[in-house]
């Protein structure tokens, strides 16, 4: 199926479709691509928030704005280098944490669970980019991003169960 419907799926039924990830086989480029994915979507999200704070908008009276270019090249960064890296460990302590609490599945299962989450919950954390960066934030920014945490640790919560049974 394609990822699109499979994201679709999955706030429906969690580890049912973490199952049927599991069942194609130990394919850590796909793990990999579904963690690539989300982070590049993750900081296409950002863009109407940087675009917002360079234009000076949410700065303290007096200081300039940063320019638009440099807030961009660090929010790639961020994203391409340093976010994969640490979600790489919290996939293995979550795999550590579940196998102490008596988890069967491995640190790939581990992994997948993490990066399918996050690549499913993604559509919520790009509404909230859009209404970070045309709104500010005001009480329904903060309300979608605290809808994306929870959905986020519902999936993660869920597909993790699946993925360590």
């Amino acid at each position: 199926m394609a990822v699109t419907t499979d994201i679709l799926r999955t706030w429906r039924a969690p580890r049912r479709v973490m199952r049927e990830l599991l069942d194609q086989g130990k394919r850590e480029d796909r793990a990999v691509a579904y963690l690539i994915v989300f982070c590049l979507l993750v900081f296409i999200a950002q863009w109407p928030r940087l675009t917002r704070r360079a234009a000076g908008f949410e700065i303290a009276p007096g200081t300039e704005p940063p320019d638009l270019s440099q807030l961009m090249t660090y929010e790639l960064f961020a994203w391409l280098m340093v976010w994969p890296l640490a979600l790489y460990g919290l996939a293995a302590l979550s795999h550590l944490i579940a196998k102490v609490l008596g988890g069967a599945g491995s640190f790939y299962s581990a992994r997948l669970a993490l990066f399918w989450s996050l690549l499913s919950s993604v559509p919520l954390l790009l509404l909230y980019g859009l209404m970070a960066g045309f709104l500010g934030p005001v009480s329904g920014t903060q309300f979608v991003g605290a809808a994306w945490l929870i959905g986020f640790g519902y999936l993660w919560l869920q597909t993790l169960r699946e993925a360590e049974k």
